[in-house]
């Protein structure tokens, strides 16, 4: 495994980070009824995956605040998979979407179990300017 120094390097990260911005752009063709509801949830949650991962990384060498943390992520990621849902059934995406989003949330979520099982693995990364 190459020495990674940022969260940014992290594929998880990047993966997270992509998915959240399409689905940012693509709130704001949703009705204007749902700004303080459907809208601002999904990109609530589709954020914090992203942000989670980061505060994952830097408590990396506590393993327990890593793991919750990492948590934190599966649980955004899953809430904004339902929040594609509801978008999906209320018909402001289409399946091609969804099927889409949804997938790059599955490889995410299979990223971030990975990581939670095997955070000894990445524990073991020092932060910088740790040698």
């Amino acid at each position: 495994m190459a020495t990674i120094k940022f969260h940014t390097e992290l594929k998880v990260y990047q993966k997270s980070f992509e998915v959240a911005m399409k689905i940012y752009h693509l709130s704001f063709s949703f009705p204007k009824d749902e700004k303080y509801s459907l809208t601002d949830q999904i990109r609530r949650s589709s954020l914090s995956v992203s942000v989670n991962i980061s505060e994952a990384w830097g408590k990396r060498k506590y393993p327990k605040s890593f793991v919750a943390k990492l948590t934190d992520a599966d649980g955004e990621a899953r809430e904004t998979q339902s929040w594609l849902e509801f978008a999906l059934a209320c018909n402001y995406i289409s399946t091609e979407l969804f099927e889409e989003y949804n997938n790059e949330y599955h490889q995410t979520l299979g990223m971030l179990v990975n990581m939670s099982n095997n955070s000894e693995k990445w524990s073991s990364f020092k932060p910088l300017g740790e040698n």
